[in-house]
């Protein structure tokens, strides 16, 4: 059985898609599940609550759907398999042309580190379904798995580095056991100006506070 994470992308069965379009939709809800189940577009898993066991998906409409964010539960058996959004690589080409040099430079720091950045939010939904869902000044969400605090401390000087006219970094790093923290935060955290870090999982988020030599689980 494939483990849930943060910012998974799942794809769904036909019959999936019947039964969420089944459900008690309005006429926007509706015309913007029909579209994303006749062209097979993806959903992301969110929050998830304990025992449970339906899945918890979220749907980002594009403008077209006034980006709206539809919640969607479906059985495990729906799904057909788990992706993850795009890599930063295949994203380039998409950002707006200030922002693409840096992304490629951010791209080989990361790899240096043995890490690499995936694009979520509006660029990663919009690489992923063609649609309109980046605006004006939308910041560019990177998540970046992190084995350690060596190799955290290296991914976030890297998005520390990244500069690019009117264009925001935003994201977060992800440890083993699905813990995320902000990279900004974290720098802070090791900065000495926090003691504590709001650390997400898939059940939900709490601060807690660590030594800067304990490890992040």
């Amino acid at each position: 059985m494939t483990p849930l994470h943060r910012h998974q992308i799942a794809w769904l069965s036909h019959p999936g898609w019947q039964r969420l379009l089944d459900g008690d939709w309005d006429d926007e809800a509706h015309a913007c599940l029909r579209h994303w189940a006749e062209h097979r577009l993806p959903v992301v898993v969110t929050r998830q609550a304990p025992d449970d066991d339906a899945i918890a998906l979220g749907l980002c409409a594009p403008a077209r759907w006034s980006r709206r964010r539809l919640a969607l539960r479906v059985a495990r058996a729906d799904v057909l398999y788990f992706d993850e959004f795009p890599r930063l690589e295949k994203v380039v080409a998409q950002l707006p042309p200030a922002a693409r040099a840096p992304a490629r430079e951010l791209a080989a720091a990361l790899q240096g580190s043995r890490t690499a950045a995936r694009v979520y939010g509006s660029h990663g939904w919009q690489h992923l379904t063609g649609l309109a869902h980046v605006r004006d000044g939308s910041d560019i969400d990177l998540w970046v798995g992190v084995a350690d605090t060596e190799q955290a401390d290296a991914a976030a000087a890297a998005l520390n580095a990244f500069s690019a006219a009117h264009c925001r970094l935003d994201g977060e790093l992800i440890f083993p056991g699905d813990s995320a923290v902000a990279w900004r935060e974290w720098l802070a955290w090791r900065a000495g100006r926090a003691t504590s870090l709001l650390v997400k999982r898939l059940q939900g988020a709490a601060m807690q506070a660590w030594e800067p030599s304990e490890a992040l689980a």
